[in-house]
């Protein structure tokens, strides 16, 4: 019996066997997928940051419900058809009561009638129903208004679209742009960490020598912390970077990425400096949404005037009825309604007063964001023209710290000089290639934003 179970169990570890295989390797092919990084160069980044973020999606969104808004006010310029019927029973119906003899009385016949009649109109229960059309007349001047400024939003939703799209293209370059700089960061770190390393090691050699004092070590030792300290600070800083970027692609965090490396990023054509003022006041984002704002107070403040219009509508209706005297059972009506609001307490006056103040907060805030522009760009020009110099000095001191490289391993093959100063002029020329980048970069950044205030894409 024994023996029996035991080549069952055998024969199912056999037949397991095979399955668990095909998981290992099918788990093992999920997590290499995982974790293989994805390559991107910055215009990947920046289309699929426009297709995939999430603050992008919502504003995509608002427009879609703005326009639904637009297509609801515009239904009012149209009739309005409505069914509608009623059941209703009354207490007490009045009725026509003929005396007995109130038609005469004749020897032949005698009274008519013979006696009093009571003669209904109507029933206690009455039914009705039918069908209705109503068109606003006078309304359709506020219903105009209306759709104007139904139409504003629509369009202050597409510029606030717009607005973000440029914000979160120029995110994606700043990020991007940040994460190059912070690997050319790590590998100068790394050479100034080993720099130290030698360093310290030709300390040692030399106190046990007595060419040295102690606290040389000690400098050594502390120049080793100190390059570790901020190995793992750039390593921390490249990690939180690289998450920023997963969460504006619109990725899991845990994504790696395979950025395309550069030596310069890429340069952006900008118009002069008048020119970049009078295109952005004619396009910058912020400004059209103002402008539109303004276009939908002073529709607001149109529809305020409206309001003491009389309402007048036209209307027919065919209608059935069951109960309700003098009518026959299927009849129409046609005709004219109006009304008008006698006394409402000051509410139109206050609305007139608000819809007022809107327009004028709204010009206010034109001429407010006219200014800043204009002040935006000068600054952005007068950044641009400064990096543009760090560029030209930072290129300046690569090519110096190139010089000294060569000369030092030169040196170095000729035993003219230490390993450690060989390994510090190296990592001196990582840490100025890297603020030739950072500097670069930045140019670009600097270009980017004033592109951004301009009102273009800047990519």
């Amino acid at each position: 019996m024994t023996s029996k179970k035991a080549v069952r169990n055998n024969s199912t570890i056999r037949r397991m066997f095979p399955l668990t295989l095909l998981a290992l390797s099918l788990s093992q092919g999920v997590i290499a997928q995982r974790s293989s990084p994805v390559h991107l160069t910055l215009d990947q980044a920046i289309d699929l940051a426009l297709k995939q973020n999430h603050s992008i999606h919502l504003r995509s969104l608002s427009v879609d419900e703005t326009r639904s808004k637009k297509d609801e006010a515009r239904s009012n310029y149209l009739p309005q058809i409505k069914a509608s019927g009623s059941v209703l029973h009354v207490t007490e119906l009045a009725g026509v009561e003929i005396p007995a003899g109130a038609f005469g009385s004749y020897p032949s016949t005698g009274s008519i009638p013979s006696k009093s009649l009571f003669i209904d109109q109507g029933s206690a229960t009455g039914y009705t129903g039918g069908v209705g059309l109503e068109q606003p007349l006078t309304q359709l001047f506020r219903v105009h208004q209306a759709n104007v400024a139904a139409k504003q939003d629509v369009l202050i939703a597409e510029t606030q679209l717009d607005q973000t799209q440029d914000a979160i293209a120029l995110k994606v370059r700043q990020i991007y742009y940040n994460i190059l700089i912070s690997q050319q960061k790590l590998q100068a770190a790394q050479e100034q960490l080993s720099a130290a390393k030698i360093k310290a090691d030709e300390s040692r050699h030399d106190v046990q020598r007595g060419n040295a004092l102690e606290v040389a070590i000690l400098q050594g030792d502390a120049s080793i912390l100190q390059a570790q300290q901020q190995l793992l600070t750039v390593k921390l800083q490249g990690e939180d970077l690289r998450r920023q970027l997963a969460d504006v692609l619109g990725m899991p965090v845990h994504t790696l990425f395979d950025l395309e490396s550069t030596t310069t990023a890429q340069s952006l054509s900008i118009p002069t400096r008048d020119e970049a003022v009078h295109q952005a006041l004619e396009q910058n984002q912020e400004l059209r949404a103002a402008r539109q704002t303004l276009e939908k107070a002073k529709a607001g403040l149109a529809a305020a005037r409206d309001a003491y219009i009389p309402n007048v509508t036209a209307l027919s209706r065919y209608s059935y009825q069951s109960g309700v005297p003098l009518l026959v059972h299927n009849f129409g009506t046609f005709g004219f309604a109006l009304s008008y609001d006698l006394f409402d307490g000051g509410r139109r006056e206050a609305q007139l007063r608000e819809a007022r103040t809107q327009v004028r907060s709204a010009e206010v805030a034109i001429d407010k964001l006219q200014s800043e522009i204009e002040v935006q760009v000068q600054a952005a020009y007068d950044r641009v023209d400064e990096l543009k110099q760090m560029v030209e000095v930072a290129g300046q001191a690569v090519k110096v710290r190139t010089e000294a490289a060569r000369l030092s391993d030169r040196q170095f093959e000729q035993n003219a000089a230490l390993n450690s100063s060989r390994t510090q002029v190296h990592a001196d020329l990582s840490n100025a290639t890297a603020s030739l980048l950072e500097a670069d970069m930045s140019l670009s950044l600097a270009e980017a934003n004033l592109k951004m205030t301009m009102g273009q894409m800047p990519r």
